[in-house]
């Protein structure tokens, strides 16, 4: 993986992207999928991990950052992460996007690096950037409609909205039940107490009245 220029604090909050090399996809079918929110789970965790050791009663005990949100798509993800220790964000990404990486090489039988270069990242301490990250980060799934769709009018913006709710790839199931597990909310601010109020935000994205 690249080096990176970027400096993180632990307590601030950041926006944190990357696509696939040449804007090749990443993600080739649900497995792929699978594995890396497993990975985004195991590699939070101040533990060395060995995927090959990991069972059924893996403890990774204390986590290294907080994740906001996430939303995985066929050649790009959004991850919204707090830095909880000192350079706990590198070393988590790190260990994510090498481990997944070796992963997809093996798995569908290719060579040479799958990210395109270092991970992107954006302080997000601006209070109004930071809450408009959940609704940014959660709607990424309607460019799978629409790649347009916040341009366009449109008269299906209730099917964007339930196709987003519905979307398996992304933080907004563990929003909805309220059962979190790569997320933690709790470390963030509380934008939205409910998960009704966080329904209500994106609703009025698309301009609907839920």
């Amino acid at each position: 993986m690249a080096l990176r220029k970027e400096l993180f604090a632990v307590g601030e909050y950041y926006h944190l992207y990357s696509r696939g090399v040449d804007k090749r996809k990443i993600f080739l079918n649900a497995q792929d999928y699978r594995k890396f929110q497993f990975l985004m789970y195991v590699c939070n965790s101040e533990k060395s991990i060995v995927l090959r050791d990991i069972g059924k009663n893996f403890d990774r005990g204390g986590t290294i950052v907080d994740v906001g949100a996430f939303c995985l798509m066929p050649n790009h993800f959004h991850i919204l992460a707090r830095e909880k220790i000192e350079n706990g964000i590198s070393l988590y990404m790190r260990k994510l996007l090498t481990g997944y990486s070796m992963y997809f090489n093996l798995k569908h039988t290719r060579e040479g690096k799958l990210f395109d270069g270092a991970f992107k990242a954006i302080n997000a301490g601006d209070d109004r950037y930071l809450k408009y990250l959940y609704s940014y980060i959660h709607l990424n799934p309607a460019k799978l409609i629409d790649k347009n769709w916040k341009n366009s009018v449109r008269e299906d913006n209730k099917e964007i909205l339930n196709f987003c709710l519905l979307y398996p790839n992304s933080s907004i199931g563990e929003y909805k039940n309220s059962s979190y597990k790569i997320i933690n909310p709790r470390r963030f601010p509380d934008y939205f107490p409910s998960p009704t109020s966080h329904m209500k935000e994106l609703a009025e994205w698309l301009q609907l009245t839920p």
